[in-house]
């Protein structure tokens, strides 16, 4: 299907599954709506990553993604508390005829102004999964996975962690905005380090950041000047992942983009979903107020991932070049 198609496809699902939300009469249905709505970001997601890396130059390539990427750490700031704003001065249903109304102007940018773009080859289903047994592939996904599910250990149970300083639900939209908007600045840095740099050097930075920020959560969150900071910190470094993982993951497979970026996205949302189950489990375990060391032990396993990944790329590199 065409890429254009595509995304205004899964825009128009997601509008939909959100006015149906709003319309929905029952409990259950509205969990089903949301199913839907979900498909339609799907659909959406992986294929705007892939296209954006597909119409510009390779040198360009870092900067692109990690505009998407800010695109994504944007929303995540504004959306949670704009969404709380609009339900508390009226009813949660506005907030999905606002979403509504949000995807629809997504579509208008897309239908007006995105340019044809080339239409990848035809990829059937097996050709699809294969990527995984490529050892660099896997070890790029486990790395997302392990990087996501340490992310959201802590932003799933926020309110738990540091609940010593959330005093009021102004302060808790606050710091929420604070942790998406650290993402965004970093995501605009990063496009001109990434092309610099690579993606090795920049995710190793990133990952050991977080390591020593998580590590120190359960003090910080004892004060909300030290929360504050860590929050601040946990943001910059915490959506500073996904840049490099996209980057890393079309340069090793540039002709199947789409299809490894819509694997990196399955990867971000199976992480998100095993956050909260572990976290759960580290809730019993540690208690809310160290959960930050069930961080420390993701974020240390993503590292090592990450290294093992990079070495596979290397070799692979190496062999190429002799042959």
């Amino acid at each position: 299907m065409p890429r254009k198609k595509l995304m205004l496809s899964g825009l128009g699902v997601f509008v939909l599954a959100n006015l149906a939300t709003a319309a929905a009469p029952t409990f259950g249905l509205a969990l089903l709506t949301r199913a839907f709505a979900g498909l339609g970001a799907a659909m959406y997601a992986p294929t705007a990553t892939g296209t954006g890396a597909m119409i510009v130059k390779p040198e360009h390539r870092g900067k692109a993604l990690t505009i998407i990427v800010a695109g994504l750490t944007a929303a995540t700031a504004l959306g949670s508390p704009m969404g709380t704003v609009i339900g508390g001065l009226g009813d949660w249903r506005w907030t999905m005829f606002f979403v509504s109304f949000i995807g629809l102007l997504a579509a208008g940018g897309i239908a007006l102004w995105l340019k044809h773009v080339p239409l990848p080859a035809k990829v059937s289903f097996a050709a699809r999964i294969a990527p995984v047994s490529d050892a660099r592939v896997g070890l790029t996904l486990a790395t997302t996975l392990l990087a996501m599910a340490g992310n959201f250990v802590i932003y799933t149970y926020f309110s738990v962690v540091f609940d010593r300083v959330l005093t009021s639900t102004v302060l808790f939209g606050a710091l929420l905005v604070l942790w998406g908007s650290g993402g965004t600045a970093t995501n605009l840095v990063l496009s001109k380090l990434l092309d610099k740099f690579g993606p090795r050097e920049v995710l190793t930075v990133m990952l050991t950041v977080l390591v020593v920020d998580m590590a120190l959560v359960p003090w910080a969150s004892a004060h909300l000047w030290s929360s504050v900071l860590a929050i601040a910190v946990w943001g910059v470094a915490g959506w500073g992942i996904m840049g490099p993982q996209q980057y890393r993951l079309v340069g090793i497979a540039p002709a199947i983009a789409p299809v490894v970026l819509g694997l990196n996205t399955a990867a971000t949302y199976l992480g998100v979903t095993m956050a909260g189950v572990l976290g759960a489990a580290g809730l019993q375990v540690l208690g809310g107020h160290n959960l930050g060391y069930f961080s420390v032990m993701l974020f240390a396993l993503a590292i090592v991932s990450s290294e093992l990944a990079s070495r596979r790329i290397a070799s692979r590199d190496v062999a190429t070049a002799t042959a």
